[in-house]
């Protein structure tokens, strides 16, 4: 996975969509590390600077860290080599990025697997993609967890599935959501769970 989508390059460093977009736009990014064409891509190592640019925004000046980007991005031009980049900004202050690769090189496993565990078979609910060995749709489960059903409920309606998979179906609905506004998938109402009216105003904001 050396080449992402704005929504995968999202979920791999930790950031929302817009910043991994308002990366590209304020060219924060070394260009090399984008392209712009028919769709938007990144690379792999695009993840790690942006994940740095906005975790260290009340550290360091916008300066410090475009300059500290360019200089990385040169000096340690693969993605093995980006975790035992350090960088000089000052002689007090020297730039290491073994813990953010780790975090970030974490994510991009995770997303792999996420990706992994997914099929699209036309003779498996037409074509609707599934967690692979089931023909349970990826997005009903993802759905159901962005609603917050808790893990029990998951586990009475999918007792197939495992924490593992329930947690992938998440992050491969955030770096593939379905275009459109889907109808969210809701328990049925015998299990529906009862919430204050205070919840309903705080939710429905």
């Amino acid at each position: 996975m050396e080449i992402l989508t704005t929504n995968e390059a999202a979920v791999v460093a930790g950031v929302s969509v817009d910043d991994v977009n308002r990366a590209i736009d304020r060219k924060i990014l070394p260009i090399s590390l984008y392209r712009t064409t028919a769709t938007r891509t990144v690379s792999r190592d695009a993840c790690l600077w942006i994940a740095f640019w906005f975790e260290t925004a009340d550290l360091l000046t916008s300066a410090a860290r475009q300059r500290l980007i360019s200089e990385g991005s040169s000096r340690c031009p693969t993605w093995v080599e980006l975790r035992t980049c350090k960088l000089q900004e000052s002689r007090a202050i020297e730039v290491g990025f073994q813990g953010l690769w780790d975090e970030v090189n974490g994510r991009l496993n995770e997303l792999g697997r996420a990706q992994d565990m997914v099929i699209e078979d036309p003779e498996i609910l037409s074509g609707t993609p599934v967690i692979r060995g089931t023909r349970i749709p990826v997005y009903d489960v993802a759905s159901l967890i962005e609603a917050d059903t808790t893990s029990v409920e998951l586990k009475d309606l999918y007792p197939r599935l495992s924490e593992e998979q329930f947690k992938l179906a998440q992050v491969y609905a955030k770096a593939r959501p379905l275009r459109g506004r889907p109808k969210r998938r809701s328990l049925p109402e015998s299990r529906r769970i009862s919430v204050s009216k205070k919840h309903l105003r705080e939710t429905s904001v």
